[in-house]
């Protein structure tokens, strides 16, 4: 049993796609399968099951997957301790942002680490806030940039408030409010929404804000990501609510208007409670010098 055929699993766990997998992993799906394959036939039990709805796992391959996670964590701690010299950081760094993150310039963050740190490897990947700080906890990830409602702080994880902003309403340009200064939510009670998706923490501050505000509306399309809503927007589909750094400025076929009573989102970033390792210190310290810009 090989480390990279543990890390192959935990990927296609994550990604439910041996395809998808192959692509974080940088092999092809031939070899990964390969190699998953190889690793059924030494313990003699499937730990996945491929069906036209997809890939699950089995059994026992539920039951690998929490020691395959800690024995990954483990060599790459191993890994971190013998870095060539105690101030030379070598390694991974595993980072998770949310699309809409406006608090930090991710691509800044990650060029100023880069610079100080240039033999630190650095992964990114997009999720939910909710995913992300699982994730963490599962030390799937180092650190993670999240958006959640004021007051909703994240749990089980270590965790700093970094922004607080306020949504504006996303109108298609020919919207009947849309050369308005500022309007209510009220307003928008007749209008159909491009949200995320329910009981995710991105569509959260949305929903309570309308609960506060005794308003009823109709979410007829949920989406993962601001570029869809806005796509959507721009056709005359729906409105949305957004952050309004996660709106292009001068994008054609929207307008933005302040919301008196609109939804406000906390931006935080977080990281491993208990053991962070020194790679994501590192990381906070940097990104510590580019909130203060």
């Amino acid at each position: 049993m090989e480390l990279q055929q543990m890390r192959y699993v935990v990927e296609v766990a994550a990604t439910r796609s041996f395809t998808r997998a192959a692509e974080r992993c940088f092999v092809t799906q031939s070899a990964l399968s390969h190699q998953i394959a190889a690793l059924e036939r030494e313990l003699g039990q499937r730990l996945f099951i491929r069906s036209s709805r997809g890939v699950r796992m089995t059994e026992a391959g539920e039951a690998f997957l929490p020691p395959a996670r800690s024995a990954l964590a483990s060599a790459q701690q191993a890994i971190d301790a013998v870095a060539a010299e105690p101030d030379q950081l070598d390694g991974t760094v595993r980072i998770g942002i949310i699309p809409t993150v406006v608090a930090v310039r991710v691509p800044r963050l990650l060029a100023s680490f880069r610079a100080a740190h240039p033999a630190v490897r650095v992964e990114l990947e997009m999720g939910n806030s909710d995913e992300l700080v699982a994730k963490i906890r599962r030390g799937d990830l180092d650190v993670a940039l999240l958006g959640l409602k004021p007051g909703a702080e994240p749990r089980g994880v270590g965790y700093r408030e970094i922004a607080v902003d306020h949504h504006v309403a996303v109108l298609p340009r020919a919207h009947r409010l849309a050369a308005r200064t500022r309007l209510r939510l009220g307003d928008l009670a007749e209008d159909v929404f491009v949200d995320f998706p329910a009981g995710t923490s991105g569509r959260a501050q949305s929903d309570a804000a309308f609960r506060a505000a005794g308003v009823d509306r109709d979410v007829a399309f949920e989406v993962d990501t601001a570029g869809v809503m806005l796509g959507l927007v721009a056709e005359g589909l729906a409105v949305a609510l957004l952050t309004p750094g996660a709106v292009p400025a001068g994008m054609a076929g929207v307008s933005t208007v302040p919301v008196v009573d609109g939804p406000r989102r906390a931006e935080y970033v977080a990281w491993d409670l208990d053991s962070p390792r020194r790679v994501a210190r590192a990381l906070l310290t940097v990104l510590d010098g580019e909130a203060s810009v």
